[in-house]
């Protein structure tokens, strides 16, 4: 994996723990997970402008499969590494531990984990990485609105429509294509686990769980029609 790659990890794990401190003095007042997705917001818009700078060729970001991490891609994946280990320290104090979102941390950090070891599949990994977190800056405002008084308001409901579309198109077109061409190649075991994973459980556990289920009764009648569509 190399020493940089685990020291930007290390890195990583207490900037992003004293970021939460930070902004958990700053909102003294509002809840541990009101703090923590501000945190995860960061991560997800930082991730995903990693990620981006580090694919070499947007006309095909996955032609050349299973190809070697260039150092862009690994640093781009061990800040991504970094939060996922912190935030998985961090729903255990938590009030509610959730076992499907640690089980969801434990398989992407293995995940990524493995292919920094193996140095392969650096742009699959890193195209997987947009995919997966180019929705969460509107799926964390949606809960981020409702603890500032915004709950069922146009702007929630925004937040509510744009999340709906950009994960189903992320998640479920384009990320059962990227999920094929990581199968398809000659990859570890490891890392084709990785990415099955999230295509058979992740997708439609989220959609479900999160928006009809929300609270949010615009929102939630609007994502129902939205599944049925």
């Amino acid at each position: 994996m190399g020493d940089d790659v685990v020291n930007l990890i290390v890195l990583g794990v207490i900037s992003w723990t004293t970021t939460f401190l930070l902004i958990r003095k700053i909102f003294s007042k509002r809840s541990f997970e009101f703090c923590n997705r501000i945190v995860s917001t960061i991560h997800a818009i930082l991730a995903v402008i990693l990620a981006s700078l580090s694919l070499e060729d947007w006309s095909c970001p996955v032609c050349s499969l299973s190809s070697n991490c260039s150092p862009k891609q690994r640093q781009a994946l061990a800040v991504t590494v970094s939060y996922l280990i912190y935030d998985l320290i961090c729903c255990l104090f938590d009030e509610r531990v959730n076992l499907d979102n640690a089980v969801h941390h434990l398989v992407s950090i293995v995940g990524i984990g493995a292919g920094l070891a193996y140095q392969k599949v650096g742009p699959e990994m890193v195209a997987a990485l947009i995919i997966t977190e180019i929705s969460s800056p509107f799926l964390h405002a949606r809960e981020l609105l409702k603890e500032v008084g915004y709950r069922d308001t146009d702007l929630n409901l925004a937040a509510d429509i744009s999340f709906a579309v950009i994960f189903s198109v992320a998640r479920m077109v384009v990320g059962p294509c990227l999920t094929f061409s990581v199968l398809s190649a000659n990859n570890p075991i490891i890392i084709k686990v990785k990415y099955t994973y999230p295509v058979l459980f992740n997708s439609i556990n989220k959609v479900v769980l999160s928006l009809c289920y929300s609270g949010n009764d615009r929102g939630t009648a609007v994502s129902q029609r939205f599944l049925v569509l």
